[in-house]
């Protein structure tokens, strides 16, 4: 799994590549909550290159949007891919979360 962030005007956006599961939540978690700590913006994760995510994945996903909630902030992800969209659905996250298509264009 490879994470990156970049801040732009409106969110700090969180990149990230590979598969979500047991193995490496614990980077996503740690990585995610270091951003948070260091921003105070709404975040954008972009899981356009995420082959897979697991609910261990899904949990991590869950606690940032209660953090971010908290701070009266929001999360989106970026889920352009069917596969992704479809756990989202059977789990109703698709309810809870902002998804979008693709990255909003810069201002």
């Amino acid at each position: 799994m490879e994470l990156s962030v970049r801040s732009e005007a409106a969110a700090a956006v969180v990149t990230v590549t590979g598969e979500l599961d047991a193995a490496t939540t614990p980077q996503l978690r740690q990585f995610l909550h270091t951003v948070l700590d260091e921003h105070d913006t709404p975040l954008v994760v972009d899981l356009t290159a995420v082959q897979f995510i697991d609910s261990t994945g899904l949990g991590v996903l869950v606690s940032v949007f209660k953090r971010l909630a908290g701070r009266g902030q929001a999360l989106t992800l970026v889920s352009p891919h069917e596969r992704l969209l479809r756990i989202f659905r059977l789990t109703a996250l698709d309810r809870v979360f902002t998804i979008v298509p693709a990255l909003p264009e810069p201002a």
